[in-house]
């Protein structure tokens, strides 16, 4: 009997290589990204819907905390309660019942006849949010070659900018017109298209190999690789690693063997930072704090698309150059720039300049900048790494955990910004948010090595040989397969 190796060898020899292979893999990355979208969406409407919302159902601060922070409990429950299906049935699968569960929640939210009924569809729609987060990553990234790994999966972070933006714009256009529930219920389409085109795309090569063996894998890899060589190498990176499991490393309790705690200690911390330093305040309640600080609704909703178009600008050429500049040094070169912009930010807030005054246009400026920094930083790579730091075995309930992580990073700062205002004030709020940007960075130096242009197998391996963690004054980078090999016969790496 022919071992499935060999059978996976004559699986690639006989394999038709398709002349769309690459259009494939983009359209798989495209639609399979629009559940961010989905996610900026959902969770950025509520920032143009919560005035009228409020005025409806008559909120109270408290109130308006919970409704805007309901998606996010629904988030961490959807982060957490996607990892076994997506183990068990596969990421492709997992994407469409995600898909499903938003088609249902944005129809529940927007027929909502109370506020308790409202807050119950928020969390059921944040089960989808939660759950797009874990797996769509987690699923590009499986699909894609490690030298567009970062290009396609921050896709990801470009359909969630796409998504802000849409939520922003429809705010500030339509809500006099359509009113806060069609504005809601409009996120069905998108979600209802993506369901519909996952049944035509291709399933995980790296799951395929571990539940359905090599030759599915090769099949699947053949709808998005255009070379035999490229698939041949890929299949021996993927076989070597899939033929060692071990049962001691599958799913939760491989998170708690030693040599994977680097990986889970970078990607649970870039997780945190990632939401914690500010942004979703920014997204959720700049008309709120605008208006208290004088500005005019219409003027505090347009300084929110404002914002929305820069974090779609920024999460876009992130998206563009994060596999040439690197994971790490994009993280080091922005993060300072968010720390001065909020410092100014709260000192400008200090002052609390008069509307129309100098003081109430650098508001605006602060900003801007602050999301500049932000979203062209830490965003682009806080989603990315916890897709791509795990080894196969673990990587549904690592990913789960580090969706969890960063939904309930933010599900902090969402529940408590107005309350952080009201006791430190506005300024002071924006100090602490400083301090924290300040951390990231800190821990982005010391703790996250570089991981562009490294395999997913390369990173396992760097866990495995205890090489993971950056040590000062050496190169941070995880060395790659081919670097490796160049070595071994005397060529110097990019010689």
């Amino acid at each position: 009997m022919k071992s499935e190796k060999k059978r996976a060898q004559e699986a690639i020899q006989n394999l038709e290589i398709s002349p769309y292979a690459k259009h494939v893999l983009w359209i798989a990355a495209f639609v399979s990204a629009i559940c961010g979208g989905l996610y900026g969406y959902d969770t950025g409407i509520i920032s143009g819907a919560l005035l009228l919302i409020t005025k409806d159902f008559h909120l109270t601060s408290g109130q308006e905390e919970i409704v805007t922070s309901a998606i996010l409990v629904g988030a961490v429950i959807g982060a957490m309660g996607i990892a076994n299906l997506s183990e068990r049935f596969g990421r492709r699968v997992s994407v469409m019942v995600v898909t499903a569960v938003f088609v249902i929640g944005a129809l529940a939210c927007s027929y909502a006849p109370n506020l308790t009924s409202l807050i119950i569809a928020r969390v059921f729609l944040g089960c989808a949010v939660g759950g797009a987060t874990q797996v769509v990553p987690t699923y590009i990234s499986e699909l894609a070659p490690a030298s567009k790994r970062g290009n396609l999966v921050t896709l990801f972070n470009v359909a969630i900018g796409i998504g802000i933006f849409l939520a922003n714009l429809v705010g500030f256009t339509m809500r006099e017109k359509w009113g806060w529930r069609p504005m809601i219920s409009v996120a069905a389409i998108p979600a209802a298209f993506v369901f519909i085109s996952m049944f035509f795309l291709p399933k995980s090569p790296r799951w395929t190999a571990e539940n359905e063996g090599l030759e599915s894998a090769v099949e699947q890899l053949g709808r998005v690789r255009s070379s035999r060589k490229v698939i041949q190498r890929e299949i021996n990176e993927i076989h070597a690693n899939v033929v060692n499991l071990d049962e001691d490393e599958r799913g939760w309790k491989g998170l708690m063997l030693p040599w994977v705690r680097p990986a889970l200690i970078a990607a649970l911390g870039i997780a945190f930072f990632t939401q914690a330093g500010g942004l979703e305040m920014m997204i959720y309640y700049t008309p709120t704090f605008l208006s208290d600080a004088g500005f005019g609704n219409s003027s505090a909703l347009l300084t929110s698309l404002g914002i929305a178009l820069v974090y779609l600008i920024m999460t876009l050429l992130g998206c563009l150059f994060v596999d040439k500049i690197g994971r790490r040094r994009l993280v080091l070169i922005m993060g300072p720039g968010s720390v001065v912009s909020l410092i100014g930010l709260g000192i400008v807030f200090a002052m609390h300049p008069a509307q129309g005054s100098v003081g109430s246009w650098l508001i605006v400026a602060f900003l801007l900048l602050f999301m500049l920094f932000n979203s062209g930083g830490i965003q682009v790579v806080g989603w990315l790494l916890g897709a791509e730091l795990f080894p196969l075995p673990m990587r549904a309930a690592a990913t789960s955990i580090h969706a969890a992580m960063l939904w309930g990073a933010d599900l902090l700062v969402t529940s408590t910004a107005l309350t952080l205002v009201q006791t430190v004030s506005l300024g002071g709020t924006m100090w602490i948010y400083a301090g924290v940007n300040l951390a990231s960075v800190l821990f982005v130096y010391f703790c996250v090595p570089e991981t562009a242009g490294a395999t997913l197998e390369d990173i396992e391996t760097a866990l495995r040989r205890g090489e993971f963690r950056p040590r000062v004054g050496q190169d941070p980078r995880i060395r790659s397969y081919d670097e490796e090999e160049e070595e071994a016969v005397g060529v110097m790496p990019n010689a």
